[in-house]
């Protein structure tokens, strides 16, 4: 049972929405090429550079309104895509069990793949971000900028290797943003919120979550695969390059985070604390990119 895609569906045009963009087809999906994915990233690079070059000797914008827009989009977003993986994923666990929902190869349904699509968008939605860190002339730390051009990257390799343990990732993710994103809006807006120290904290836990499944789903494939002496239960689905990738950015992503906490809040401050993306959180899903991190 899955009420709330029920209830949205009839409110779509899904007649008219061409096959490319209701499943992922590498090719003719938007952004479902290497090339165009790197290109794209790049461009992104370029452009947020180039802005701070530009407004080298221009003074900051605030863009306040456009930011606020910016951030409740992608909150609302967020929460309303959780939702509908919530109630997917619970419709898969309910009938097969938690092994099988997050490690067989039939819990990669066409309703999470379209989903899947949906928070890879919202990856390069959320690049403006950095965008608007740099006309309000803000610090384009290393952790925010690598955390928003690699998570797109890791959005889309999980895609194409079709892991099925993606949607603990993402969810989990999505929960992070739900929170930040309203942290970054309401900030924006001038209010004095105290626990984004706590924020940080969630982010730390979510790339534990996220590692322990990600690693737990890679020993099962190459036991079941290449050493079926070691204790296993079963194949998890998705092909090895993904999950090896996802492995090592994700732990990239929990390291980074930590040593982000550690210079923010643990070392004694001689001046300003560290900012890792302009408002003094680790935005990559940490809280370091112009707001709360999104660290994904």
């Amino acid at each position: 049972m899955t009420p709330l895609a029920d209830f949205l569906l009839p409110f779509l045009p899904v007649s008219s929405i061409p096959p490319y963009l209701k499943s992922y087809i590498p090719g003719e999906t938007p952004l479902s090429t290497w090339p165009v994915v790197s290109t794209t990233l790049v461009s992104y690079l370029a452009l947020i550079f180039g802005i701070r070059e530009v407004m080298k000797d221009r003074p900051p914008q605030k863009l306040n309104t456009l930011f606020r827009i910016h951030n409740v989009f992608l909150s609302a977003g967020s929460l309303l895509l959780l939702l509908l993986m919530a109630e997917e994923v619970a419709s898969i666990w309910w009938n097969v069990g938690t092994f099988d929902a997050m490690c067989a190869d039939p819990s990669w349904t066409e309703k999470l793949e379209f989903y899947y699509m949906i928070n890879y968008y919202f990856k390069y939605v959320e690049l403006l971000d950095t965008v608007f860190l740099a006309f309000k002339k803000k610090p384009l730390a290393f952790l925010h900028v690598f955390h928003h051009s690699a998570t797109a990257l890791l959005c889309y390799t999980q895609l194409n290797g079709k892991t099925s343990v993606s949607w603990v990732v993402i969810s989990l993710n999505l929960g992070v943003h739900v929170i930040m994103y309203y942290y970054y809006y309401a900030t924006a807006g001038g209010a004095k919120i105290w626990w984004k120290k706590y924020l940080t904290t969630m982010q730390i836990i979510q790339f534990v979550i996220d590692l322990f499944v990600v690693y737990f789903g890679t020993y099962q494939h190459y036991a079941a695969t290449y050493w079926p002496h070691l204790p296993h239960v079963a194949n998890c689905a998705g092909t090895e390059t993904a999950a090896l990738f996802g492995c090592g950015l994700l732990s990239s992503y929990l390291v980074l985070f930590i040593n982000f906490y550690i210079q923010t809040y643990k070392k004694p401050v001689k001046g300003k604390k560290p900012i890792a993306n302009g408002n003094g959180v680790a935005n990559g899903n940490g809280v370091a990119n112009g707001h709360v991190h999104k660290m994904d």
